[in-house]
């Protein structure tokens, strides 16, 4: 209603202007002489501008009428559509016009816009291998899902467009969370076209969530050939695949081929925790306790990691706290300065009753990197030397106020696990784990067993499991009497 009414102020206006400029030249004294082939002719202001419009006039229609000419000519010698497209050459115009400012819409954001020029497009041009795609992301953008949905199913027609509406089918199935179908179709479009980047990366999401671990290994490989991923992060993502499904292997049973799947996982990437603890176990379970020893030893000089003391731990379980003490002293010599080193060697002073030596052992870290495992850990030592309660609950108070001690955090959505998974258990992401310090606000209180998993449960006795009681009932008590002053 308001633009019919501004086009039609805009005609009124236009009228009177065009009035007021006729009566101005009428009122204009001279005008034009014209003199051709011993004939003269005398035009007023009025009349000549008049003059000038038909001649411009018949300009035009003289291009046409050639343009038309040549059109003829070319289909008679031959050119059947030559004359066809001489007549839609204006709605070609109109067409892609229409079609352009639909691409300009979307690009600002108007959704409804780019829907409305696409389909003025389609009426101009008729090639629906443009439009539907433009209406397509013209309905997404603007919400009508079911609409952009019914658009992609029509590009599938098409041998030109099919990989387009699969791909967008599918992007609507994941934000449906319909991921079996997601799955289907990216497999779809990445046979219609395997370099494509994102289609491989939502591929091999989709099957690492679904623990897919060779097709996964098959989507990798291709991203490596297509040139989309560097070859470190295509070694690294084939060994975390590789422990995966060396791990799918064992859940089903403990053969030989399970064995052989963590030792391959282990050989791709020897630097990868989860690897190397799952090749050494494999090991063990082979009874081949030196190779589990060597794999240990030489993941733990790349970097030191309590899993690994774990699994150096299991090799052999009923030993002594001083037995357990002389046999880790190979890997204590590896990277002796290392933080978790000296923990691994406090732990297992506190285990054999050395409390003085397990403080010297921990040096000045409660001080440069004060965590909850390092002040529960000087809370076990300072127990052990039979310290007053005070000084206990101190160091436990400080232990629950201090930063966590590093855990497997996910990259991208920063959530904290316990145990490493290829696939993080929140946002899904694959690969996004790594070995580092939890956020500030992550404040989830960890307890005395959870500082020492080398020592509380794994050797037969253990003088330090009860202090590590009475620690954790006095940490409850502190926080129950905080909790009741608040």
């Amino acid at each position: 209603m308001l633009w019919s009414m501004i086009k039609i102020i805009l005609f009124v206006a236009a009228v009177a202007l065009a009035t007021l400029g006729s009566v101005y030249l009428l009122e204009v004294d001279g005008g034009v002489q014209i003199t051709l082939a011993g004939f003269e002719f005398t035009l007023g202001a009025l009349q000549s501008a008049i003059a000038a419009v038909v001649i411009v006039g018949l300009i035009w229609v003289t291009f046409k009428l050639v343009g038309l000419l040549i059109a003829l000519v070319r289909f008679i010698n031959g050119d059947e559509t030559a004359l066809s497209r001489y007549f839609d050459r204006n709605r070609e115009r109109r067409g892609f016009q229409a079609l352009s400012e639909g691409m300009m819409a979307l690009a600002s954001g108007d959704g409804r816009e780019a829907m409305a020029k696409a389909q003025r497009a389609e009426r101009y041009l008729a090639r629906p291998e443009l439009t539907n795609l433009l209406l397509a992301q013209g309905a997404e953008m603007s919400g009508d899902r079911k609409k952009a949905e019914q658009v992609y199913k029509r590009l599938l027609k098409d041998e030109q467009t099919r990989f387009v509406g699969v791909h967008g089918i599918m992007k609507q199935k994941l934000l449906d969370g319909d991921k079996q179908t997601a799955l289907k179709l990216a497999e779809k479009a990445f046979d219609l076209k395997p370099q494509h980047e994102e289609t491989q990366d939502i591929l091999l999401k989709l099957q690492a969530e679904k623990e897919d671990w060779s097709g996964a290994r098959r989507t990798l490989n291709a991203k490596l050939k297509q040139g989309k991923l560097p070859r470190d992060v295509h070694k690294r993502r084939e060994a975390v695949l590789a422990v995966s499904e060396a791990q799918a292997v064992m859940d089903d049973d403990s053969s030989m081929a399970s064995r052989e799947a963590a030792i391959e996982a282990n050989r791709l990437s020897p630097d990868l925790i989860p690897a190397a603890v799952m090749a050494a176990d494999a090991q063990i379970e082979a009874g081949s306790p030196r190779k589990a020893s060597r794999l240990i030893l030489k993941a733990w000089s790349v970097h030191p990691h309590p899993d690994l003391a774990g699994a150096f731990a299991r090799i052999a379980p009923d030993e002594t706290p001083a037995e357990r003490l002389k046999r880790f002293q190979k890997l204590l010599d590896k990277q002796p300065e290392h933080s978790e080193t000296r923990m691994l060697k406090a732990e297992l002073l506190i285990a054999a009753e050395d409390f003085p030596e397990a403080r010297r052992a921990m040096g000045d870290l409660a001080e440069t990197e004060p965590d909850s495992r390092i002040l529960t850990i000087m809370a076990a030592i300072a127990r052990g030397e039979g310290a007053d309660d005070s000084e206990i609950r101190a160091w436990m108070a400080r232990a629950v106020a201090a930063p966590r001690a590093p855990s497997w955090v996910c990259e991208n959505c920063h959530n904290v696990q316990s145990t490493w998974t290829p696939v993080c258990g929140n946002c899904q992401s694959f690969d996004t784990l790594g070995w580092s310090r939890p956020p500030a606000q992550s404040t989830t209180s960890p307890t005395g067993v959870e500082m020492m998993p080398l020592i509380v449960g794994v050797p037969p006795v253990s003088a330090i499991d009860e202090p590590i009681v009475e620690i954790e009932t006095s940490v409850s008590e502190e926080e129950t009497e905080k909790q009741s002053e608040s």
